[in-house]
């Protein structure tokens, strides 16, 4: 094996065994069984050790790219990665477990500088995985080329709120308000203008 999954493939056994785990230079490589200089080469700074072992495991939950088929309009295709992030955490009783583990790591704890590093991380990767989708549909016609940052934390907003509610005891079925949700989502974002370029103001 690589040196490079050697790292990987520790980093993700420690993370597999507590969240919050701290993925120092020093325990990751010892725990690969290579040097801090061989794991300094591959990966320079904890950030992109920590970011590249997130899109590692995105890939693995979320193996196709449903933005990529191009037999599909860009509202079916947009709509498709949201179901995709949201299906893998089931409904009812496995989406509370999924919601537990969530406020376990990232809640309750005490907000220390590992906790707030490793949901960081979770962030930036989700937040990378979406403008990544927008950033096609802008290629490809779809939406106006420009900053998509806001209707990234939009779309990322309503994943959130939608991962919760599948959580909850609701009136009516989840997956039917959801779907309807979700409509109402990619139609905004692909009916609005992204931001313009953030420039100098006047006075």
């Amino acid at each position: 094996m690589e040196t490079r999954e050697k790292i990987l493939q520790a980093a993700a056994e420690m993370i597999a065994e507590d969240m919050t785990a701290n993925l120092s230079v020093r325990a990751v490589a010892a725990r690969a069984g290579v040097s801090t200089g061989s794991l300094r080469f591959h990966f320079p700074t904890q950030r992109a050790l920590q970011d590249s072992l997130l899109a590692r495991i995105y890939e693995h939950l979320l193996p196709d790219d449903p933005i990529r088929d191009r037999t599909l309009p860009p509202r079916e295709r947009l709509l498709n990665c949201l179901r995709q992030v949201l299906a893998p955490l089931g409904t009812n009783e496995d989406a509370r477990t999924a919601w537990g583990t969530a406020y376990r790591t990232f809640i309750e704890p005490e907000q220390t500088e590992e906790v707030r590093a490793a949901y960081l991380a979770h962030e930036r990767e989700a937040e990378r995985r979406v403008q990544h989708w927008l950033t096609v549909l802008a290629e490809e016609g779809a939406l106006a080329p420009g900053d998509h940052t806001r209707n990234v934390r939009f779309l990322l907003t309503v994943l959130n709120g939608l991962s919760v509610e599948r959580a909850l005891p609701g009136r009516e079925s989840v997956l039917i308000a959801e779907t309807e949700t979700l409509n109402a989502a990619v139609d905004h974002v692909l009916s609005t203008d992204p931001a313009p370029p953030a420039g100098p103001t006047r006075p």
